[in-house]
């Protein structure tokens, strides 16, 4: 492979590659604020000007095409000095706005202006002021004065969102972003704007003013918004999920993620209708019990029925885990032949470059775990004609809200002598629930979802409940959790009373003379890995941050964005 040298180090490049990306793949950063690795090249910030030895003129490292043998500086005095100048241009009309900006901590501008700019400023003259607090969109807000024009948002909507919807106008100093005429910023993933703008300029309506990015702690996960499982991160300050942003995997999200997995898949995590512990409906109430009255209760009823009288559904939105625990307690320990789960989809949500038509996270999981009936057992229509038959008498169902997706069932499930449901929320179904079990959100858990192409990918709990514990268990810590106690206000509040499904399936079984050995989340899926072909020779370390593609299963390939 070619070789040029950078700053006396000597590295190699792929031919075509520009003087940053080979930089950055050697793990070596040139400052910048328009370039981004998925954008094309704008050239216009100038913050990336580097020297180059035999050649005049310092060049922009984005632009520029690395060649066999060149010798590159990006700390020359005279390469020092033009940052300096670059730097001292944009913080002219920039407002010294920090202390209340929602990007400190995790702005480009505020870290430049720290390494690369000279530290004082010899402008003396008012500044130019701009629009403040712009509706760009339902999402977005926009700041022009602390715009800087690097036109990453404009070409994100051109290039990757597929929908122009904003422009330059004006010049000079007074350059300015808008919508363009009778347009809005709502484009199904508006908000990676906000990600990417280097400056506070494009800021979340959901996130702004709520916290200081160093005030929260940040969870890897997965988006349980559709089957596509973008990689996310989950932000949370005081217990409380603030915010989640999407994690580079170029294999499965690249670096983007669509606004309603921003935005609605995590606020019933707070939610004030949360199950927090067991609830039992006793006079036609759903009344609050104890764990071990819950265990005893549903034993004792559960052993009342013939096991053909008992089905259970499971869930693609729960984990394999929780699904393969399900299924096992369902066929070893009652001895039932009725098992399905229920698929969601909606044919207007899919898109061509992120979004899925199954908006569950782990359709393609339950299917690999064998989550169906036996031979001689009943399918999902199979069930509840056999409700309506009073063939069925019981059903056991986990983690989905089946009611709200299909409303004609609320009258079928009505007939049911007795209905048990974990759920993290009270929603239309447990509302005919005799027992209800409070099952943790997948911010409250450990586990694997196996997204449409095949890949395995880990959950891990970023929110502490009475069964989780944030130290103990090993949570991420902001530095609130690091020096916070029991007695301070803004430290862990609202631990819920909820478990793993696989955990209160594990709990129960003992119930039954029936013990299932397990300890933790790991421990169920070393037994997936042993007895279910698809994920052989699989832990969690080997799926690590960024999830392993299964083999030999039939899946869609993936699209790169």
């Amino acid at each position: 492979m070619p070789k040029f040298i950078l700053d006396g180090k000597e590295l190699e490049f792929t031919q075509g590659q520009t003087i940053i990306e080979a930089a950055k793949q050697h793990g070596m950063d040139i400052p910048h604020f328009c370039w981004h690795p998925s954008l094309s090249v704008s050239g216009n910030c100038r913050m990336c000007l580097v020297e180059i030895e035999k050649m005049p003129k310092l060049v922009i490292a984005c632009s520029t095409i690395a060649a066999g043998g060149m010798v590159v500086h990006t700390k020359s005095q005279k390469t020092i000095e033009a940052r300096n100048a670059v730097m001292e241009f944009f913080l002219i009309n920039h407002p010294l706005d920090c202390p209340i900006c929602d990007e400190a901590g995790e702005c480009k501008l505020q870290d430049y202006a720290y390494q690369h700019s000279v530290g004082e400023s010899r402008f003396v003259d008012e500044k130019n002021h701009k629009d403040k607090r712009v509706l760009l969109g339902p999402y977005v807000m926009f700041d022009a004065e602390r715009c800087i024009s690097c036109s990453r948002c404009i070409r994100f909507c051109d290039e990757i969102a597929k929908d122009p919807e904003l422009t330059f106008i004006k010049r000079g100093d007074r350059v300015t972003i808008v919508t363009y005429p009778g347009e809005e910023l709502d484009n199904p993933y508006s908000l990676n704007t906000t990600d990417i703008c280097p400056v506070g300029a494009l800021t979340s309506r959901d996130f702004r003013f709520h916290a200081r990015v160093w005030d929260m702690s940040e969870t890897k996960s997965i988006c349980i918004g559709c089957s596509r499982g973008c990689n996310s991160e989950i932000w949370v300050r005081n217990n409380e999920v603030l915010r989640i942003t999407p994690r580079y995997n170029e294999e499965v999200n690249n670096f983007w993620m669509c606004d309603h997995g921003r935005v609605n898949t995590y606020k019933f995590i707070n939610a004030e209708d949360r199950v927090n512990g067991p609830f039992i409906r006793k006079n036609g109430s759903l009344v609050q019990e104890s764990w071990e009255n819950a265990f005893s209760l549903t034993a004792e009823k559960l052993k009342s029925f013939n096991k053909d009288e008992i089905v259970f559904i499971a869930s693609p939105f729960a984990t394999c885990e929780d699904n393969y625990v399900f299924k096992k307690f369902a066929q070893s320990v009652i001895g039932s032949k009725h098992l399905n789960f229920m698929r969601h989809s909606d044919q207007n949500f899919g898109d061509d470059i992120l979004r899925r038509d199954d908006v569950t996270p782990n359709t393609l999981g339950c299917e690999l775990l064998g989550v169906s009936p036996n031979k001689s057992g009943l399918n999902l229509e199979g069930i509840f004609n056999g409700i309506k038959q009073k063939k069925i008498k019981a059903a056991y169902l986990i983690e989905d809200d089946i009611i709200s997706a299909n409303p004609e069932l609320e009258n079928i499930l009505a007939d049911l002598d007795l209905f048990i449901v974990h759920s993290s929320n009270f929603n239309r179904t447990t509302s005919l629930a005799d027992i209800v079990f409070p099952s943790a959100t997948y911010a409250e858990k450990n586990g694997t979802f196996v997204n449409f192409q095949g890949r395995v990918q880990r959950i891990r709990p970023a929110v502490a409940s009475i069964d989780v514990d944030r130290a103990v268990d090993g949570l991420s810590l902001s530095r609130l959790d690091k020096f916070g106690t029991k007695f301070d206000r803004w430290a862990e509040k609202n631990k819920r009373d909820a478990k793993a499904t696989w955990k209160i399936l594990t709990l129960l079984s003992a119930f039954f003379n029936y013990k299932f050995k397990y300890n933790l989340a790991e421990d169920v899926f070393d037994e997936i890995s042993n007895s279910i072909k698809a994920f052989n020779k699989l832990d969690y370390d080997v799926i690590g941050e960024k999830g392993i593609l299964l083999e030999n299963i039939d899946k869609e390939q993936s699209i790169k964005v």
